[in-house]
């Protein structure tokens, strides 16, 4: 009798989060997965959790790397809208910077094969000139600490694998929608929901989204896709849209009328600066499109899920909860 083959053995870390909570169950089809949580308790439907505690460049991994083949690293220190620490590029790089770069090295030294890093678009900047996507062969531009922060942690393991071997694969991601979102795009869907004016019916920008479940086989695929290893890829739903027509897109998936007052962009651009809320102004009136070409074409990719199912995706789980 033939022994069935083994499960490949992959780490996801960041496994309690919005992106994590999607990612685990999934691999856990494929391969036996371990999930790095923060402390000893939660349950994480596909996998066995091994507490790792905060994540900085002190952290010990050598439990949770046990027989691991693949790392998916998750975890980060995100955007904090109101950032009260004193030193906001400090807090973020310890995380961000410093525990992914630990992390590497450890991984590395387990013997793992390949790390893929959950980066984000804002490592090449906050915005994109019409007609003018930004492309994974950008030199990074990041404004803001978050950003800083995922570009060191990329150049960290581009080092790491230069001197070791172990195969690096990063991915920037644009905003993720879906099941379970939270921030701005869950308190857009609660005011759609609610039939609250908005005055946003006069945007004519171009912004790429990314549907989780986009994200996760991007992820399946870049585990063992012979040609993802040491590369960078941009992703997103394949399409871009206005703030208006995302707004037009997510009332419908809610079964919901969308009132949008055509409020002059300028007008919205002058209440934004009186109030200082300019980026908010930005994030809503500004461009941000990915040109995922080379995902495509590298890996042979197409995200399975069009943007209107992963937004009917989302309003289905809101209406449930």
């Amino acid at each position: 009798m033939t022994a069935a083959p083994q499960q490949q053995q992959i780490l996801v870390t960041g496994a309690t989060g919005f992106v994590g909570r999607q990612v685990t169950p999934a691999l856990s089809r494929v391969a036996s997965v371990t999930a790095a949580v923060r402390s000893p308790g939660p349950r994480i439907k596909g996998a066995q959790t091994v507490a790792v505690g905060p994540v900085d460049g002190k952290t010990d991994w050598q439990p949770a790397l046990a027989g691991v083949e693949a790392v998916v690293h998750l975890a980060a220190r995100a955007h904090v809208m109101k950032d009260e620490a004193q030193d906001p590029l400090s807090e973020f790089r310890r995380t961000n910077t410093e525990g992914t770069r630990h992390l590497a090295e450890q991984a590395a030294s387990a013997g793992v094969r390949r790390f893929i890093f959950i980066s984000s678009i804002k490592v090449n900047g906050e915005s994109t000139a019409p007609g003018r996507p930004f492309t994974a062969h950008d030199i990074p531009a990041p404004q803001d600490p978050y950003g800083q922060s995922k570009a060191e942690a990329e150049q960290a393991l581009r080092a790491v694998a230069a001197s070791t071997g172990m195969e690096v694969v990063i991915i920037r991601p644009p905003l993720i929608h879906g099941p379970g979102v939270k921030g701005n795009f869950a308190v857009m869907l609660n005011w759609l929901r609610r039939g609250i004016p908005l005055p946003l019916g006069r945007t004519d920008n171009a912004r790429s989204l990314l549907a989780v479940d986009n994200l996760v086989d991007l992820i399946t695929t870049c585990l063992n896709h012979p040609d993802a290893a040491n590369q960078t890829f941009l992703a997103s739903d394949g399409e871009d849209v206005s703030t208006t027509q995302l707004l037009r897109r997510m009332a419908a998936a809610l079964g919901k009328p969308a009132r949008l007052l055509p409020v002059p962009p300028p007008l919205m651009k002058f209440g934004a600066r009186m109030i200082g809320r300019e980026p908010v102004y930005q994030r809503l009136f500004g461009s941000l499109q990915l040109d995922i070409r080379h995902t495509r074409e590298t890996l042979g990719w197409a995200p399975p899920l069009t943007m209107d199912e992963g937004l009917r995706q989302t309003a289905n789980a809101l209406r449930k909860h």
